[in-house]
């Protein structure tokens, strides 16, 4: 009997933020890529040409073998909402609404022509809703054979937030709340109003909250938003622009804080910290709540999230935290980048009616090293490029960067897929000794060109989590998507109180400073050796060195760029900052040994920032 064909499924999410492309072959999700690590132009929204491109060559298909493709959304929805808001609120909103129609109506209303035109497409095309998208890139990938389901972001078609139930095969959403009200776009008010960029600064507003009082939560409640308990919420619209306005906030809301918005780059006063504290809470009270009630709703054990806010890992950590909940697990790409994996596979199961076997214990996400890995091409790089160089064994590679570690010396690591979401997962990641007191400012301003505040993640072996965080027993985060407070023993007594604003940054708080913020919490990713083999055995090589499982863990970019995506962009992002040495496949390349490497530090490096 010959071979029965397999069904290919191309998931693409494109045109608004974040575009990116997912094959699913037979249900197994085969490969995913965010357009911006090819073109790097960081949140590339164009059509995911070079994503689709990579996902049919790693199965080394043609799209005339794929049988489905599924875009995350549905078009025409989309448009009537822009179409109805800019009615509703005319003649206000005439230089937005000129602005948007022109690409509206020569691409966006009709994508089904243009996703085939692109593609040379002629199979069948597939319309899931947005916040349907997101429910199945959380579910369906997710460990569980049934679990609740909340998402939350900015908006879809109409819908900024919903909840459901995933069961085997399938899921229901049951409610929903709906545009202009949407936390997602609350936050990124915030974000504009404390001068950072939307839908990129969000967590440079999470990540500036602990050092600020919550002094404005009582004003956001009374003024802002009217908060339900069961989680709900609707948003006063006197105070935002983002419905018709090429802003986000308006006079209104200025004049309700203050002050006007920052401007970007400009110093950050200690009014800004609080701005962000007291949104970071209104956003946590808001998603526990949320998630309270579809606890009560759906009596699952299980929460998935996804959508935008699901990438606030602080909230996450509360939700864990403050909810009955007994697992969450949360899409790693939960953005819209993910919505190109949940069409996909929302098809596969819910379309096609597959069957789908989840055993509780392992996800489907397969570490979400779903993205090219380019092992034959850093030979072939090194080779023609004639680079100095030291082989490693197999045997030897995690010992000598563990003693890298060690030395104070900060490395990037080039290692197999490359990572499908925001976060480095020890892919395409930038590690250093967690136990540094100066780690955390030297990564920030000399490496990542970034603001000084900013916390960095600790990469932690599994089994060894429980002796350095405290959350409940059994939690794993693979994903770097949870935030716990760093043990009572790992802290250090007597710290000096007295300090305010980011001041607070350089108080030594903890036996692991570089990862401890300023609140006592560390934005935590469990490494194990089933998903993350080399990185596990870096880990494990230096806690047998120094008693220490814990490496600091950052994404390998700077500034305004993506994560790196081929050897070449890790090369000269290695060589146009202050890292040490950089690991790419077995080859340890040293910094001071390098030719040219005077060129590249004269290379004016604020080009390449945003």
């Amino acid at each position: 009997m010959a071979n029965k064909k397999p069904v290919y499924i191309l998931g693409i999410s494109a045109f608004y933020h974040d575009s990116a492309a997912c094959l699913v072959k037979d249900g197994e999700i085969m490969a995913a890529a965010q357009e911006e690590r090819f073109t790097r132009k960081k949140h590339d929204e164009s059509f995911p040409a070079n994503s689709v491109a990579y996902c049919l060559q790693k199965e080394d298909i043609t799209i005339a073998d794929v049988s489905y493709v599924a875009f995350y959304e549905k078009p025409f929805l989309k448009f009537d909402r822009l179409l109805l808001t800019y009615l509703s609120y005319a003649p206000v909103g005439l230089r937005s609404f000129l602005k948007a129609m022109p690409v509206w109506l020569k691409e966006k209303v009709f994508l089904k022509d243009l996703v085939a035109e692109k593609l040379n497409y002629s199979g069948e095309i597939l319309f899931p809703e947005h916040h349907e998208s997101h429910a199945a890139s959380a579910f369906f990938p997710s460990p569980f054979k049934e679990a609740a389901i909340l998402t939350l972001d900015g908006v879809g078609e109409w819908t900024t937030a919903s909840y459901g139930a995933g069961e085997d095969n399938h899921i229901e959403l049951l409610a929903d709340i709906k545009f202009p009200h949407s936390l997602g776009l609350l936050y990124s008010a915030f974000t504009y109003y404390v001068g950072f960029r939307v839908n990129s600064g969000e967590y440079k507003l999470m990540g500036l909250a602990p050092y600020g009082e919550p002094k404005y939560v009582d004003l956001i409640r009374d003024r802002l938003i009217n908060i339900k308990s069961d989680g709900s919420f609707r948003l006063n619209m006197e105070y935002f622009n983002y419905c018709t306005g090429l802003t986000m906030t308006n006079e209104r809301f200025h004049k309700l804080f203050g002050q006007p918005p920052r401007k970007p780059e400009s110093e950050i006063q200690t009014f800004h910290m609080d701005i962000a504290r007291s949104i970071q809470e209104v956003t946590e009270e808001i998603m526990v709540k949320a998630a309270c009630h579809v606890h009560k709703v759906t009596g699952k054990d299980n929460l998935c999230l996804a959508g935008g806010v699901a990438l606030n890992c602080v909230g996450n950590g509360k939700i864990l935290k403050k909810t009955p909940f007994k697992n969450i697990w949360i899409q790693p790409a939960a953005g819209d980048a993910g919505g190109a994996l949940g069409a996909a596979l929302l098809v596969w199961y819910q379309y096609l009616g597959n069957a789908r076997h989840a055993d509780n214990r392992q996800d489907f996400q397969k570490g979400s090293f779903l993205g090219p890995d380019y092992s034959r091409e850093i030979e072939e790089f090194v080779k023609t490029k004639a680079l100095p160089h030291e082989r490693l064994s197999s045997d030897a590679l995690a010992k000598r960067v563990a003693e890298l570690i060690n030395d104070q010396k900060v490395i990037g690591i080039f290692q197999g897929g490359m990572e499908f979401g925001p976060r480095a997962l020890g892919g395409r990641s930038i590690i250093g000794d967690a136990r540094s007191q100066e780690m955390q400012t030297t990564l920030n301003l000399k490496t990542k060109f970034r603001e000084s505040f900013r916390p960095f993640a600790p990469a932690v072996l599994e089994e060894k989590q429980h002796e350095y965080f405290d959350w409940k027993p059994g939690t794993k985060s693979p994903y770097m998507l949870l935030v716990a407070q760093v043990k009572d023993d790992k802290l250090l007594p007597n710290v000096d109180a007295r300090a305010r604003g980011l001041a607070r940054l350089k108080v030594k708080r903890s036996v692991l400073p570089a990862i401890t913020h300023v609140d006592g919490s560390a934005r935590v990713q469990t490494v194990s050796k089933e998903t993350n083999p080399l990185f596990y055995g870096i880990l494990r090589e230096f806690d047998a060195l120094t008693g220490c499982p814990v490496v600091i863990n950052t994404s390998f970019n700077i500034r305004g760029e993506p994560i790196v995506c081929s050897p070449e962009d890790a090369y000269r992002c290695f060589m146009c900052t202050n890292m040490d040495y950089l690991l790419m496949g077995n080859f340890l390349f040293e910094k001071e040994k390098q030719p040219d490497k005077d060129k590249y530090k004269k290379e004016d490096i604020s080009t390449i920032l945003d």
